[in-house]
């Protein structure tokens, strides 16, 4: 994908907040009322590509997000970013790195239709599969 095909590289009718490095934009589609978008301005696709003065950017714009939804939209905030490079770019899916927060409360509307169905997924976490999986960051 070009950087003239991305929905996220010039955003300016749809940016509420920004700084030097990044801004912030609702999603649409979202998934919540409050969903916001916290996007770096430079176009890339991968996340380590990241420099370290747009963390810095992206975080804080992260950070104003939760200090105002929290308590208005919800009791908590999830934050997330995506790497799906097996996926095609779609309405959901847009390969500029971006950030996804959104309000959270206990047995909110992702918990009911998703996230009940969620825990049995969890299993306990056995030595051999611990190991296996951390020797992963030694190599």
């Amino acid at each position: 994908m070009s950087k003239t095909d991305c929905p996220f590289c010039d955003p300016t009718d749809r940016v509420l907040k920004e700084n030097k490095h990044a801004q912030v934009i609702l999603s649409n589609p979202h998934k919540v009322p409050g969903h916001f978008l916290i996007i770096p301005k430079r176009h890339i696709t991968k996340p380590w590509e990241l420099k370290n003065e747009e963390l810095i950017d992206i975080f804080e714009l992260i950070f104003f997000i939760e200090k105002k939804i929290i308590g208005k939209l919800g009791d908590g905030v999830d934050v997330r970013q995506n790497y799906r490079p097996f996926m095609k770019q779609s309405r959901l899916k847009v390969d500029h790195v971006h950030f996804h927060a959104y309000p959270r409360s206990l047995e909110d509307y992702l918990y009911k239709v998703v996230e009940q169905y969620e825990t049995q997924l969890f299993a306990d976490l056995d030595d051999a599969e611990a190991k296996a999986v951390a020797d992963l960051l030694n190599d």
